[in-house]
């Protein structure tokens, strides 16, 4: 992976549980995730959004629940996700907010 790639990766993650830290139940789903992050300036691909939110799993930052027999994935922020979010916590990965 390239330099650049690995930094838009850091930073969509980042936007990703910003996205879910400002929603009133830190939750949303993948299909709304992907438009934010287009408005945010990312233009991923839905799948690339459904491998972020299940990296951001594997590290404890959110809980996804398979809410369209895989074609739509609700994500919950956890209390880790929003330390990250916030910048409380550094998750490799994941960029630092204001870094």
């Amino acid at each position: 992976m390239s330099m650049y790639a690995k930094y838009l990766a850091e930073d969509r993650r980042l936007v990703i549980l910003r996205i879910l830290a400002e929603m009133p139940t830190y939750r949303a789903n993948s299909s709304i995730l992907h438009a934010v992050l287009q408005e945010w300036g990312h233009e991923p691909s839905r799948d690339q959004v459904k491998t972020e939110l299940y990296w951001l799993e594997e590290q404890q930052l959110l809980e996804i629940d398979d809410v369209g027999g895989g074609a739509v994935l609700l994500a919950k922020l956890t209390e880790r996700g929003a330390d990250a979010a916030a910048g409380r916590v550094r998750v490799p990965g994941v960029k630092r907010p204001g870094a």
